[in-house]
């Protein structure tokens, strides 16, 4: 019943699914092995019990994701009547220290893009999908779920289905709205004829099917590989550069954190951070009475 709830009514992702079931899975075991009943009947002090536990053997990271699974659930539970309260509500959680976003310096992303092979069919798919990564500042996730009816070429914008099933629209400048249209008719017949069941999503593996974020992990591996880069960055190293590049030349913050299809601002202020800690390295290592003596 639960996960219906998160398939249906959250439209949580494949792997938000697995993650949230197997946290679950770990509190039952839990529970279980320690004879603590079941989680119907778990009350504050076991949930208290159970923290220290993950203590032990998890990241705090970790431990704030398997809090928040586990706090889902019983939210679930309290509005079916299935119980009164929520027993994680007021549990004390570990805190981290948010780590800044790795991001590319602009060289760095203009050059990487110009060095992609395109003679290929696969070339053009993959040239396509770094531009629209860093052109739209998208999750790989929110990439994979492109369809082709959601390419407005015209209007140069595409429907994006966020977390949460929340929909946004996101403007794409012309270089990408390019190389997304040369992949679409040049490229993407060919990988489309490769499988027997036909699909509309835009982005295709080198079978024909629908990519997946895996997929783009490992094309950005080999891609960084084939250009003997140095350059050590995930897919979504191209999101933190897009957001970090549009405030570093002053775009404001709120108009950021509708293009990223962030809930809250708070979310978008770490970019700020970044911003601030580039300013000051520039200075440090540009201003003459700022410069370390040697």
């Amino acid at each position: 019943m639960y996960q219906d709830y998160l398939t249906h009514q959250r439209k949580y992702a494949e792997n938000t699914l697995k993650s949230y079931t197997n946290d679950i899975s770990n509190l039952e075991a839990f529970l279980d092995r320690e004879d603590l009943g079941d989680i119907l009947h778990l009350t504050n002090r076991i949930a208290k019990f159970y923290v220290s536990y993950l203590y032990n053997q998890y990241t705090p990271k970790s431990i704030l994701r398997k809090i928040s699974a586990v706090r889902s659930l019983y939210d679930f539970l309290i509005e079916e009547e299935m119980i009164i309260e929520n027993p994680f509500k007021f549990v004390v959680l570990p805190k981290i220290n948010r780590k800044l976003p790795k991001f590319i310096y602009p060289r760095e992303m203009i050059d990487f893009l110009d060095n992609i092979n395109t003679q290929t069919a696969l070339g053009k798919r993959n040239k396509a999908i770094f531009e629209v990564l860093y052109g739209c500042g998208l999750r790989a996730q929110e990439l994979t779920t492109i369809k082709l009816q959601e390419i407005d070429y015209v209007n140069r914008t595409i429907l994006i289905h966020g977390k949460g099933s929340k929909d946004r629209i996101v403007p794409v400048h012309e270089t990408a709205v390019m190389t997304i249209n040369q992949y679409v008719m040049s490229a993407r017949p060919e990988l489309a004829l490769r499988n027997t069941e036909s699909t509309d999503y835009v982005f295709l593996n080198f079978r024909g099917g629908k990519i997946s974020s895996r997929g783009i992990n490992l094309i950005l591996d080999k891609e960084l590989e084939h250009q003997s880069s140095t350059l050590k960055i995930s897919p979504h190293s191209f999101r933190h550069s897009f957001a970090t590049h549009l405030i570093n030349n002053g775009v404001d913050l709120r108009v950021v954190q509708e293009l990223l299809g962030h809930a809250s601002l708070s979310s978008t202020q770490i970019y700020t951070k970044v911003s601030k800690e580039k300013l000051k390295s520039e200075y440090l290592n540009t201003h003459p009475r700022a410069k370390r003596k040697i």
